[in-house]
């Protein structure tokens, strides 16, 4: 795993990688690169990354601790705990469950990103501002991923715990789980060894990205940072239904289950065959996949677990887009080596320029306008952030990636990217009953279609 970890980081240019498995009963580590191309440090076992999303699940496990509390109902109205909740469609406030915030099928624009401040209302603030944003589709309808609803989710567990949301997941998860590499704050995480993201440009310069922290309001869609153990700690929490490795029971097995079961269907994207609460379920193989990851300003990560065979697979990269394909090509790899799994790769068609032509358009959504063209026997979707987001995020979210070129599938609607940082990434086309195309469901997230070019 070292050998492989190093030439897949070399050939990559990924300044730093770690990568973690649980097998076997055994927990095996290799680490390659440095923290910063311009303060380097050797990456280790007690470097923290940030590792973005897969802190959706930390949010999760906490409101279960407080549903076997008695103090929580997952599908209750989110008003029941945040009565002053208010949306612009408002039948979907009084509406909205604690459960669709976290199955992605809450329905609005989530990938906005707002800044309101580093207090301890900066949450509060945000669901106040999230009264702007647009409600797309109805709850319930479909799955797209969907940032701002896990913001909400942290403001039901203030409301609930009457804590800042950061303590409350300290006290409810991270301290029974004995994960004490895992934190919010930079003033903490400065403390100890930890990398910085990075760019490769196209000129084949790697630089640092900055700013390094997303907004407080950004922690509970993913703000944290932890070292490759104290990730595989946590698969190992859920591996054990809710059990520390010492036998600490910190939530309900029962519950922990249900985590990894679907609550929606969605076959055909990219996020996987369902969503469970957090977790994105899958197969790979024949077995069952239970999976998240997350990105930040330059730090791509991966996580995934085949409860069937207890094991458990961890990516921490400091650099993008390459870091997506280290940590995809890194994941197929050890399942192959450990398991002796292999997905079989889909297999794209051509397809003539009249039949592309149905797809043709700009699709738009609260983060970008995307524009997909037709290009020879397949497809180019190019993606351009809006100034709110790259003011959202900092000067970096400007990148602007080359179109991606994506693949149609036999079956219809489907389609993979066949190349590049994003190989194997998949989605499809949304119809109404007429037959129309509303929307594409690209990288987990649902972007209607607001002009056809015919």
């Amino acid at each position: 795993m070292q050998d492989r970890a190093r030439e897949l980081a070399e050939e990559l240019e990924i300044p730093g990688v770690a990568v973690g498995v649980f097998h076997d009963e055994e927990e095996r580590y290799a680490y390659h690169g440095v923290t910063s191309v311009e303060h380097p440090l050797p990456v280790d076992a007690q470097t923290l990354f940030q590792f973005g999303s897969t802190g959706k699940t930390f949010t999760s496990v906490a409101l279960l601790r407080l549903v076997e509390a008695g103090t929580l109902d997952l599908e209750a109205p989110v008003r029941t705990y945040v009565p002053e909740l208010k949306l612009r469609d408002a039948s979907v406030a009084e509406t909205v469950t604690v459960l669709q915030l976290l199955n992605h099928s809450a329905g609005w624009a989530g990938d906005d990103f707002t800044d309101t401040g580093e207090g301890d209302d900066a949450i509060a603030k945000y669901v106040e501002h999230m009264a702007k944003l647009q409600q797309v589709t109805p709850p319930g309808f479909i799955v797209s991923y969907n940032n701002a609803s896990l913001t909400l989710a942290g403001r039901v567990i203030e409301k609930v715990t009457g804590m800042p949301y950061e303590r409350a997941i300290k006290e409810l998860v991270l301290d029974p789980g004995g994960l004490s590499k895992t934190m919010f704050f930079p003033n903490d995480v400065m403390t100890h060894r930890f990398v910085v993201g990075h760019r490769r440009e196209e000129d084949g310069t790697v630089r640092v990205l900055r700013p390094w922290a997303m907004p407080r309001s950004g922690n509970p869609m993913g703000g944290m940072a932890a070292t490759a153990p104290d990730q595989v700690r946590w698969a190992r929490f859920h591996l054990d239904h809710g059990r520390t490795p010492e036998g600490t029971q910190v939530v309900r097995s029962d519950l922990i289950t249900r985590m990894q079961e679907p609550t929606i269907e969605m076959a055909g994207a990219e996020l996987g065959d369902a969503v469970g609460i957090s977790w994105l379920i899958g197969t790979f193989g024949g077995e069952k996949l239970v999976r998240h990851g997350g990105a930040t300003t330059g730090q791509l990560s991966a996580f995934a677990m085949i409860p069937g065979r207890r094991f458990a697979f961890v990516s921490l990269t400091n650099a993008e887009p390459n870091g997506n394909r280290f940590n995809r090509l890194m994941r197929d790899w050890a399942l192959a080596t450990y398991l002796g799994l292999e997905q079989p790769d889909l297999v794209p068609e051509s397809r003539p320029a009249a039949a592309l032509a149905d797809y043709v358009g700009t699709y738009e959504d609260v983060a970008m306008v995307v524009t997909i063209t037709a290009d020879g026997d397949g497809l180019l979707i190019d993606g351009e952030v809006k100034p709110e987001t790259i003011a959202a995020l900092g000067e970096d979210a400007d990148y602007k990636e080359p179109p991606i070129p994506v693949a149609m599938l036999p079956d219809g609607d489907r389609w993979v990217v066949p190349s590049g940082p994003y190989a194997g990434s998949k989605g499809y086309f949304a119809r109404d009953d007429a037959g129309r195309v509303t929307g594409v469901h690209e990288f987990g997230r649902y972007v209607p279609r607001v002009k056809r070019d015919d």
